[in-house]
Parts: C-alpha cells; structure tokens; sequence
C-alpha cells in the first residue's frame, strides 16, 4: 500500500508524491500547515510546514529506510535462505523464530518404516522476496515431478500460508504430508540440545476441548525412533504419520503451541488440512499439513498460520476457529 504526500496551493490543487510502502492504505495531506493521516480519518501530527520544510521531509522519506523502520516496529519480517525461514519481530520472546521449511514430503505408510524411504527428495527455491520483508514466494519441486507453489506472508502477530500442491505428470504421486519444522528454543527459554524434552512443560495440544500441557497422559514411549510425540485427526490413518511414539490420544482439533519463557507470549501453528501434531527432537514443534496424493493433472490448495501472540488462550482459540472452521468437522465426537 502506499503513502502519499499531498500539497495543496491556489495554483495546485493537488500534488501527490510517492514515498514508499506501508501496512495500511495512508495519505498524509498538507493544507493549512497540518498533516493529517486521511486514510483513518485522523489526526497523525500536527506541525507547522513551509513548502520548504515539505520539500526537506519528501526527500528524507524518499531516501532513508529509518523512516519505513520506524512504521514498520510492530510487523512481523520474514527472510528464507537454504530452506530456512525465519521469522523476526521486535516483541518475539527470545528474539527469531526459524522454521526449517520444508524438512521433508512424505510418502504413506510412514508409522514403522525407516525414514530414508519415506521421504521424497526435493528442492525449494526462492521466487521473489518482496522488498518490504513481508510476502516471500517459494517453488519446491519434487522428484516424482510435483510442484508446490508457496506464498508466505506476515502481519503484525501472524505469518500466513498459502500452497498449490499440482501434478503435470502423467504418474500418481504419493506425496501424502509435508513438514514445516518450527524451531521453538529460543522462544521457550531452553538450549538447543538433541533429544531435549526440558520444554516439554512448555508446549501444549488440545485434548477433550481444554489446552493440555505436555507431557499428555498417556505418553507413548514406543516407536522405530524415540523420543517425541505425535497427535493423529481422526481421519488420517494411524499407519501414515511420523516414525516417533503415536499417542493415543485424539487431539480435539488442530492447534500445537507453546509458552514463551516468561509466559507472556503464545506461539502456535495450525495447517488445513492437517496429518498430525509432532513434538520433536531438536526442540521444535510440528503441524504438519496433508497433501494425500495427486493424481495426474490434480492441484490441492493448503494454507496454513502462525500465531505469536499474548498469552491469551481463549482470544487465541476463537481466532483460530475463525481461521480453520473446517476443523470441527474432523474434531473428535
């Protein structure tokens, strides 16, 4: 959206400058020595300017980023490099957020088999990065042909995901789930370590409809691979999730969290559609979202979210009903 500087003159009746980018559509409009922030109708600042001083403020908001900084403090900004994105805000507890995406595509029958053979090899690249480091689009292709369309967006508390999962070839593919791997150390307050489950305490699903800190009881401890913990819906077969304890617990819909280190902050995901909640080994948090094949010629379209805001559960699971209604409709009876 743009910004607009505007002067107004017995022999200009209207002169409009562009000046650069900002969340919401402004125009800043100069007539009596008064700045007035048009688009919401309210009064921004007021300063008394000649056409000189005007002429001086046009060309520093032209040429200096401080200025887009300053309006851009609230907002979340996203970079990705070498399949990592990361997520940084000047609220974020612990500083930014990565996001290993993607970890992986998966193939079906995934619960008791080794790794190596459920992973689909593939390759993400970077389509653009907007200059405002809020909207990223991402291409990954994988070896059976597919391609994934992504379009990444921030806002201030929330980082919006958008994917077109298609098939141009003329095999079925068996690209079943996919895995954005939230990196949450920072955010919880506890070190990176392998295998860690000092934040378990931190992180928390949703059994029977209330927020359930982790460890969940039962805590399944079997599986090819330990430790960990994952959360299957109720319409993704227990046989095609990831290779760590399954619990037997139906997660009541599709939100995984945690608490920031002084529990002020909420950090939590939610894709539609959804294979299972994990939490992992390299203190991260999974929602990982479903593709469950495509034919020749198919597209499916995912989208999913990312929610860094105040410790609020109640604001946090009304606007993520809002977000995914889709989910009570595979929430457990």
């Amino acid at each position: 959206m743009l910004v607009y500087f505007a002067s107004r003159s017995s022999r200009d009746r209207s002169i409009f400058t562009r000046i650069g980018i900002v969340r919401r559509r402004t125009a800043i409009y100069h007539s009596s020595r008064i700045v007035r922030t048009i688009g919401e109708n309210r009064v921004c600042r007021r300063i008394p300017l000649s056409k000189s001083s005007l002429a001086w403020l046009l060309i520093f908001a032209c040429s200096s980023g401080p200025v887009r900084a300053a309006l851009d403090d609230d907002a979340l900004n996203l970079t990705w490099a070498d399949d990592m994105l990361t997520v940084r805000g000047a609220k974020i507890a612990g500083g930014a957020i990565e996001i290993h995406y993607l970890e992986a595509f998966c193939r079906p029958g995934s619960t008791d088999r080794d790794w190596k053979q459920t992973t689909i090899p593939h390759r993400t690249v970077l389509v653009s990065n907007d200059p405002d480091r809020r909207t990223i689009r991402l291409r990954s292709t994988l070896e059976d042909g597919v391609i994934v369309d992504h379009t990444i967006k921030s806002g201030r508390d929330e980082v919006d995901f958008h994917l077109t999962a298609r098939n141009p070839t003329n095999q079925t593919s068996r690209a079943h789930w996919a895995q954005p791997c939230i990196r949450v150390d920072k955010f919880v307050g506890v070190k990176p370590e392998p295998n860690s489950e000092a934040y378990l305490n931190k992180c928390f699903v949703f059994i029977d409809n209330k927020l359930t800190r982790l460890p969940t009881r039962p805590w399944a401890t079997k599986a090819r691979y330990v430790p960990g913990q994952v959360w299957r819906p109720v319409n993704v077969d227990r046989d095609d999730v990831n290779p760590r304890p399954l619990s037997p617990l139906i997660p009541s819909n599709g939100l995984i969290g945690c608490y920031s280190a002084d529990e002020t902050q909420i950090l939590a995901t939610a894709w539609e559609p959804y294979q299972e909640l994990f939490q992992g080994v390299i203190v991260c948090i999974h929602s990982d979202f479903r593709i469950a094949g495509l034919e020749p010629g198919e597209t499916k379209r995912v989208r999913g979210k990312l929610y860094l805001v105040p410790a609020d559960v109640n604001a946090l699971v009304k606007r993520y009903q809002t977000d995914f209604p889709e989910h009570a409709k595979t929430a457990p009876k």
